[in-house]
C-alpha cells in the first residue's frame, strides 16, 4: 500500500474529500540533516536516549551532526516501535534492493537498525503501527484494515477488532486498552482491542500512551491534545510547528512528535517544543 495512505487516511477522518494522492511534503529537521519523503514513526532507545526517526526513506537516528542514517537507505519503514532496550520492530516496504519480499510484514533489529531480522507475516502483512506493551506486540494492518495482537513477541498473531484507523496507542504494561484514531474521534477497547466502543473526543490522527498514563494526540493542525483517562476527555496543550502531523511518540521523559515542518520535542508535555538536534 503507498505510503500516502497515512496522509489520505487524515484527510478522510477530517471529513475532506480526497480525490488524487497528493506530496505529504518534505521534512527536514535541520538546515544540513537529511530530508525525508515523509515520517512514519519517532520513537527514543531507553539504552542511551538516541532518537530514531523511522521515514519512507529508511531509518535516521540522532548525533553531534544531527539526524544520520542509521543502516541501509531505501526501505519504507511504515510501521516503527522502540520494543525495548536496542531492539526495534518495524514494517512497511522493501528497499530496490532488499531481498524480502513485499510487504515486508513484522521484522526485528538488535543493532539500531542497521540490520533487520524477519519475524513473521513476511510477504503478507503491511503494518501503519505497531505497539509493544509487556509482552504483547499490537499492529494495525493497513492490509486488511484490521487490529492483530501478538502474545509471544510478533512470532505469531491473533486477529482482533475489524477497525478503520490511522493509529493506534497501547495502555502501558497490560495492554487491554487500546485507543484507536477513527473518523468521529478516538475509539477506545477495554479488551485488548476485541470491540470498539464508538469514537468520541476531537479528531485526532496520531495518538500514543505514554507510561504515566497520559495519553498524547495530534490532531490534523499538529495542535497536541493530552487525556489522563483513556480518552474520556482532553484538554488542548500546545501546538507543534510545521502544519500536517506525521507521527508522535510519548516517553518517559518527553513528546516526540513529526510534522510536515520537521522532528520536534517537547519536555512540557506539549505545551512547547524544540527541534530535534
Amino acid at each position: 500500500m503507498p505510503h500516502r495512505f497515512r496522509t489520505i487516511t487524515a484527510l478522510a477522518l477530517a471529513g475532506v474529500a480526497v480525490t488524487a494522492c497528493s506530496s505529504p511534503g518534505a521534512t527536514a529537521p535541520a538546515a544540513d540533516g537529511p530530508v525525508f519523503e515523509h515520517v512514519h514513526g519517532v520513537g527514543t532507545d531507553p539504552a542511551d536516549g538516541t532518537v530514531y526517526v523511522a521515514s519512507h526513506d529508511g531509518l535516521f537516528r540522532s548525533g553531534p551532526e544531527g539526524l544520520v542514517p542509521a543502516g541501509a537507505a531505501g526501505r519504507d519503514l511504515m510501521g516503527f516501535t522502540v520494543a525495548g532496550p536496542g531492539r526495534f520492530l518495524s514494517s512497511g516496504h522493501p528497499a530496490p534492493d532488499d531481498s524480502l519480499p513485499e510487504p515486508i510484514g513484522l521484522a526485528e533489529s538488535t543493532d539500531g537498525g542497521a540490520t533487520w531480522t524477519p519475524l513473521s507475516l513476511t510477504g503478507e502483512v503491511d503494518f501503519h503501527a505497531l505497539e509493544v506493551a509487556g509482552d504483547s506486540v499490537y499492529g494495525y494492518d493497513a492490509t486488511n484494515g484490521l487490529l492483530r495482537a501478538s502474545t509471544d513477541g510478533g512470532a505469531t498473531w491473533e486477529d482482533r477488532a475489524a477497525v478503520e484507523a490511522l493509529d493506534i496507542a497501547v495502555e502501558p504494561g497490560t495492554g487491554q486498552r487500546v485507543l484507536a484514531t477513527v473518523q468521529g474521534g478516538t475509539a477506545l477497547s477495554t479488551d485488548g482491542g476485541r470491540t470498539f466502543a464508538p469514537p468520541t473526543g476531537p479528531q485526532l490522527a496520531y495518538v500514543s500512551w505514554a507510561p504515566d498514563g497520559t495519553v498524547y494526540g495530534l490532531d490534523l493542525d499538529s495542535a497536541v491534545h493530552s487525556s489522563t483517562d483513556a480518552g474520556a476527555t482532553w484538554t488542548a496543550t500546545g501546538t507543534v510547528p510545521g502544519g500536517r502531523p506525521q507521527a508522535v511518540t510519548a516517553t518517559v521523559d518527553e513528546l516526540l512528535a513529526a510534522t510536515a515542518g520537521g522532528v520536534h520535542r517537547s519536555t512540557d508535555g506539549g505545551a512547547t517544543f524544540t527541534p530535534v538536534a
